[in-house]
């Protein structure tokens, strides 16, 4: 049979050729199996466009997320910065992508779009704002998510396309020990429960000599670097470095890359890959220390050094080269990884360089698979210098015994990885350990640094070091053109093809996870969710996202109680203060307040719907603390600062204070009242006694009184006795303030009466009055509160050292009276973690509790008078949560502000949820209306207020965060919702 009639395999018998996606194949069991070959999804033009630009220049993020969880992003037209943030809805508590806010500050040049976007890592969160031309900007979020203030601005800078930048990085800020970073996990399998591990990572700088500050360096396309970077000051100025020497356009550079210790890789138009170090000398005396601002009256003054050192081609050739590798011949991504402790812990691993290039087939092309080559260099420092034979020979005749010349780095090239997608972003995790790939069709793929070996693409519950191994995985997989990973690595923020900006979290596809840490999906996601919110705060970035992905467990008994437990274990976080009576360390225990925030948000349903029980413990715990650290802030003034400003001078302070203290005020009532309300209640005190005493959290929690809870946990009790000191002493400070000013007013009449003078005074004298009104009218007495707390904590203390002591004897340790200690403490801790969680208190509280209603309590209502207390309006706590109360409340769209604890009127119902649109008269009542912030966490709203002088402006900044640790979004003048 000749070749041109033999019947092709895939053709029906010798006529009609088959239709492949219908064949049926029959398998080796009989069944029918349908044979499709699925084409894959031809690069849109947007793709195309984005690959091109990811070629063109090695700067062009146009999407970025702060440590702090403001979300920056560029407009698909380059003109426009637009601000957005990860928000609980006031609805509903449930987790979304606010609107954007657009950033007004930077002028932008039609012929220059903003292509770059780069956040630093400092607490007041700082965002590099570039342009095409290489114009830096630097915007810094210090107050509210979506309104920053300009730093630097670009105006002055040259716009030239040769200084367009290839390459960016903001210097770390140095940890605390100047030595390590602490790397928390993983989670070990160890019988019934986990083992929390972490390292140490070695930490090398340079870094600014401010330890709160960082400094951005940028690599130009002609080979310049420039340093931006704060004086002390705190003024931007700008330090420059020739790199490399651009004598014609083959020079010139396309991509950079910077990490720690400064090491820098340069990728040329002519496809030369070159790695250089720089050195930062700050001009500080060598006695100034590192770790130290410099004084005031010693200025920077950095200069930088580079050294080159090896230089190789990153397009590889020779007969290995395959076709893709032939037709892919520009770079899209080049990362460089610092050197490391090798796997097994035991030696240095040398500095690595990626570098991505992607292949997307064009029409008409023989190649029509999309492909990403991803090449890997390595910098080896094992390559000595040669001389040439004519130097050795002159040296052995001279009898030389000058030193061996030292070795010489060299990039070693090793296999290159290639997936058969496109990469648009090359992110490093877990200090550089972890490359993470996301790719245009949505998915993400991480590998390992050292071998790039995929991992956590398989479910491990045995080591847990993040969420995908224990099989969670991104809600969204629509294709797009970027994607940036959360500071966590819990959430993504996607660019698609049509220029929205979309969010995407964590969550569990495979069904139950079960109820108990007997099920292991349910304490595999606890230790997943403990890993990653202990790394959060240790290295104080914002949670929310986790919050967001935790939040559908809510709703399971045990989950909330379970993962604070967890949190506890793995940070060691103090919670038992019942020694404790000064309250400095309690209210300077940040871990402590994340507890609470996660316990506030957990209960959380939406701002008129009814907490939970242990969402209200939490929430009320968590104001009681603002308001301590308030009061103290303003009534302790730093003494380095002390000269310059006084708080307790200017009236706004004074009348921050006295709302703060009218809501503690409110709050002890409260408390008083409802505990009234228990020894008047029979249902209850019969559950004093030992065969019911455990019904009687059940019963609290059918009322919803968190009032017993709050007295019994002692975090909680600390707070309260800390508020109640607070009181008195601005009670004496506003007897003290108006004695002052009469007698000044009284000396100042006698001698000059006109009363040109007395405007600012009498501010301040009539803020005094109306502090000292609020704590000499109270319906409580604070200083009998106090005493019955001071009672309260005394009994508990003696029932612990008792009831535990006694235990103890029982169950004797081995290892001598420091064991039976630890024994004792670590009992103490359990009941203090229940009780911190809103849990039963233990059986020794009966003899306690019994004292305190019996007794204690009944002496302390002979003090008070119980029907002022039944009757008076706490609304200013917002505690009732009845259907009714929250219904009226929302039908007068009344709030309290968290800094002055007033009453504040939002826009009415029917309008209240709007965008801003509509008549003129709205718009107008709009304008007078002052701006809201809200809590991105759990709603709370305050004033959008600035402070006009220094003490003011001072006491403000401590309210940077919400109570509940949550950050600040500016709402739309006339919406309730971002």
């Amino acid at each position: 049979m000749t070749e041109e009639k033999m019947p092709l395999m895939l053709e029906n018998g010798m006529d009609e050729a088959m239709q492949v996606d219908q064949l049926d194949v029959d398998d080796l069991f009989g069944d029918g199996v349908s044979l499709s070959l699925h084409t894959a999804r031809p690069p849109t033009k947007q793709l195309r466009q984005r690959i091109d630009e990811l070629r063109t220049r090695g700067c062009c993020q146009g999407v970025a997320w702060s440590r702090s969880g403001a979300i920056a992003s560029i407009s698909p037209d380059g003109k426009t910065l637009e601000a957005r943030f990860l928000r609980s809805h006031p609805d509903d508590g449930e987790w979304g992508l606010s609107e954007p806010t657009k950033v007004d500050l930077i002028s932008i040049n039609p012929s220059s779009p903003i292509i770059h976007l780069a956040w630093a890592s400092t607490t007041n969160p700082e965002l590099a704002v570039i342009d095409a031309t290489g114009r830096v900007a630097i915007l810094t979020y210090s107050i509210t998510l979506n309104r920053p203030f300009a730093t630097r601005k670009w105006d002055h800078d040259p716009s030239d396309d040769l200084h367009a930048i290839v390459g960016s990085y903001w210097l770390p800020l140095a940890p605390q020990s100047k030595q390590y970073y602490v790397s928390h996990g993983p989670a070990v399998k160890d019988g019934n429960q986990y083992r929390y591990e972490s390292s140490f990572v070695h930490a090398f700088g340079p870094w600014h000599p401010n330890p709160s500050k960082s400094a951005l360096l940028c690599v130009t396309t002609n080979g310049h670097l420039k340093m931006f970077w704060a004086q002390n000051n705190n003024k931007i100025e700008e330090t420059s470095l020739e790199l490399e020497s651009v004598n014609s356009s083959d020079d010139l550079i396309t991509h950079a890359a910077l990490h720690s210790n400064l090491w820098v890789a340069l990728a040329t138009t002519n496809k030369q890959l070159r790695v250089v170090r720089v050195g930062i000398h700050w001009g500080l005396p060598q006695s100034q220390s590192d770790n130290k601002p410099p004084p005031g009256s010693q200025a920077l003054n950095p200069t930088l050094q580079e050294k080159h050192v090896a230089t190789s081609s990153w397009l590889p050739s020779g007969p290995s080269t395959t076709p893709v590798d032939s037709a892919a011949t520009q770079l899209t991504h080049l990362e460089i990884l610092p050197s490391t402790i090798g796997p097994d812990g035991q030696g240095w691993v040398p500095l690595v360089i990626l570098t991505v290039r992607t292949y997307v087939p064009t029409p008409n092309t023989p190649y029509q698979e999309t492909q990403s080559i991803i090449d890997k260099w390595e910098v080896i420092n094992d390559q000595p210098q040669s001389l040439h034979p004519a130097f050795e020979q002159l040296g052995s005749r001279r009898n030389s015994t000058g030193s061996a010349p030292a070795p010489t780095s060299r990039l070693k090239k090793c296999d290159p990885v290639v997936i058969n997608k496109a990469v648009i972003g090359l992110h490093t995790l877990q200090y550089s350990k972890v490359v993470c790939l996301a790719f245009s069709d949505g998915s993400v793929e991480y590998r390992d640094r050292f071998s790039l070996q995929e991992i956590y693409n398989e479910r491990n519950l045995d080591r847990v070091m993040t969420l995908n191994q224990v099989g969670f995985t991104f809600q969204d997989d629509s294709p797009c053109l970027q994607m940036i990973f959360s500071p966590t690595n819990c959430s993504v923020v996607k660019v698609q093809d049509d220029g929205k900006v979309k969010w995407s979290r964590l969550h569990y596809p495979l069904g139950d996870t079960g109820n108990s840490n007997q099920d292991a999906p349910y304490a595999a996601t606890l230790a997943a969710l403990t890993v990653a919110a202990s790394t959060a705060t240790f290295n104080n970035i914002n949670y929310d996202d986790i919050l967001a992905v935790a939040r559908p467990f809510a709703n399971k008994k045990r989950f909330t109680f379970d993962w604070i437990s967890e949190i506890v274990r793995m940070l060691k976080v103090p919670i038992d203060y019942s020694e404790d009576t000064h309250h400095d360390s309690l209210v300077r225990n940040s871990s402590l307040q994340m507890c609470l925030s996660i316990l506030n948000h957990l209960g959380y349903r939406g701002m008129f719907q009814p907490r939970t029980f242990d969402g209200k413990f939490a929430m009320l715990a968590l104001n009681v603390r603002n308001v301590v650290i308030l009061i103290t802030i303003a009534s302790n003034t730093p003494v380095n600062i002390r000269e310059k400003l006084s708080p307790l001078d200017e009236h706004e302070v004074v009348d921050a204070l006295a709302g703060c203290a009218k809501w503690s005020l409110d709050l002890l009532a409260w408390l008083t009242d409802s505990l009234f309300a228990l020894l008047d209640d029979p249902q209850f005190l019969a559950l004093l006694a030992p065969q019911r005493f455990s019904e009687m959290t059940a019963y609290l929690q059918s009322r919803s009184d968190v009032s017993l809870h709050l007295l019994l946990c002692s975090s909680a009790r600390g707070f309260l006795s800390a508020v109640c000191r607070r009181i008195l002493h601005l009670e004496i400070l506003s007897n003290r303030a108006i004695e002052f000013y009469e007698r000044r007013a009284a000396m100042h009449n006698a001698t000059d009466p006109s009363p040109q003078t007395k405007g600012l005074h009498v501010v301040l004298y009539k803020a005094y009055q109306k502090m000292q009104r609020v704590t000499s009218t109270s319906i409580i007495k604070v200083q009998e509160f106090d005493r019955l707390l001071t009672v309260l904590n005394n009994d508990i203390r003696s029932a612990y050292q008792s009831s535990l002591a006694s235990l103890a004897s029982k169950n004797p340790a081995t290892g001598g009276q420091k064991a039976v200690d630890a024994q004792i403490k670590n009992a103490q801790n359990h009941c203090e973690l229940n009780l911190l969680l809103a849990s039963s208190p233990p059986p020794a509280f009966l003899g306690v509790l019994l004292k305190f209603f019996n007794t204690d309590l009944r002496a302390y209502r002979g003090l008070a008078d119980p029907s002022k207390l039944f009757f008076s309006d706490y609304d200013l706590l917002e505690v009732d949560d009845d259907r009714r109360t929250l219904a009226t409340r929302k039908a007068k769209s009344r709030f309290i502000d968290v800094f002055k604890r007033v009453e504040l009127v939002g826009p009415s119902p029917t309008r209240g949820g709007g965008s801003g649109s509509g008549s003129g008269g709205k718009d107008a009542e709009d304008a007078k209306t002052p701006q809201w912030r809200r809590c991105v966490r759990c709603s709370a709203v305050m004033e959008d207020v600035f402070g006009s002088r220094p003490g003011f402006t001072f006491v403000l900044s401590q309210q940077r965060k919400c109570s509940c640790g949550g950050h600040w979004g500016l709402l739309p003048k006339g919406s309730l919702i971002s």
